[in-house]
């Protein structure tokens, strides 16, 4: 069952690295907060017609483990962090380029595993602690403008508080992995995006073409719903840790989207920085085999 537990997180990965490339290009015509809303109620909307389809065809009654009290602050956290997290991505997406903003997505896996580490007790190996070294220096390296002097980019400031929040998120979400997982995309969906579309409109925040909120939340049932829905099929047999391992070339497929979609030019850190944040998912990724094979 890893195995495909290993393929959902794949699969999860490729359709989010899609939402940092395109959710530039819808940036020009809705603002940050009222894009993550309406990504995420995408997200939530469209797996709920998902959940209504299984239920359709599949005419089984699966029993499914209810959220108790004691769980309710994972959910109440879940929610709240997925307001924030998105909105803090869209803003570094808005003044930085979503090549770099990619690549430090990954630091998103040094916050899970960290909190992992910190919080819920997981193990980290030797590996992965020679992974979360590169990618920080990587994702470091990706915070500095080395165009004209040398100058910290406060666009990645907000990439990596959106990094922190998810780390967070994935382990909130991890100690509801044995729950319906559609219940979990639903209310993350419905609940966060709402939360993000609140706090647009006390913002007074404008949008330019309506037509976009259709486009938006069309992103957001692919690159978020379905991909969270199989990122938490993964985490019940992965962990938060090991899940957040292959989830890693999500960055490396939204560069490569950047570059096609958006035109963006490189420079020499970049590369380096590219380096480093490939040694770092090599050394995570193999820590994970080595943790699988003991197993």
């Amino acid at each position: 069952m890893k195995k495909v537990a290993s393929l959902f997180t794949i699969v999860a990965s490729i359709l989010y690295a899609f939402s940092i490339p395109l959710s530039k290009l819808l940036l020009e015509e809705i603002p940050s907060t009222l894009l993550a809303g309406f990504l995420y109620l995408g997200a939530g909307i469209g797996i709920s017609f998902v959940s209504l389809f299984k239920k359709t065809v599949d005419k089984k009654k699966i029993e499914q483990e209810k959220i108790t009290k004691k769980e309710l602050k994972y959910v109440i956290g879940m929610i709240v962090l997925d307001i924030i997290a998105p909105i803090m991505l869209l803003l570094s997406i808005s003044s930085s380029p979503s090549s770099s903003i990619s690549l430090i997505n990954n630091f998103e896996i040094v916050a899970t595993s960290l909190i992992a580490l910190l919080i819920f007790k997981e193990r980290i190996g030797k590996n992965l602690w020679i992974g979360i070294i590169f990618v920080t220096l990587s994702s470091i390296l990706l915070s500095f403008d080395f165009k004209e002097g040398i100058s910290f980019s406060f666009g990645s400031l907000f990439a990596f508080i959106a990094c922190l929040c998810w780390g967070l998120e994935n382990n909130c979400t991890r100690s509801l992995s044995n729950k319906n997982p559609f219940s979990i995309v639903i209310l993350k969906g419905i609940f966060s995006g709402l939360g993000s579309l609140i706090i647009g409109i006390v913002l007074k925040e404008k949008i330019g073409s309506y037509l976009y909120i259709i486009y938006a939340m069309l992103l957001g049932f692919v690159s978020y719903g379905l991909s969270i829905l199989f990122y938490v099929l993964a985490q019940r047999y992965l962990g938060a840790a090991k899940t957040s391992a292959f989830y890693a070339i999500n960055p490396f497929i939204g560069c490569l989207l950047s570059f096609v979609l958006l035109k963006e030019t490189i420079n020499y850190s970049f590369f380096i920085a590219l380096i480093f944040m490939i040694i770092g998912v090599f050394f995570v990724n193999k820590d994970k085999f080595v943790i699988e094979k003991k197993e």
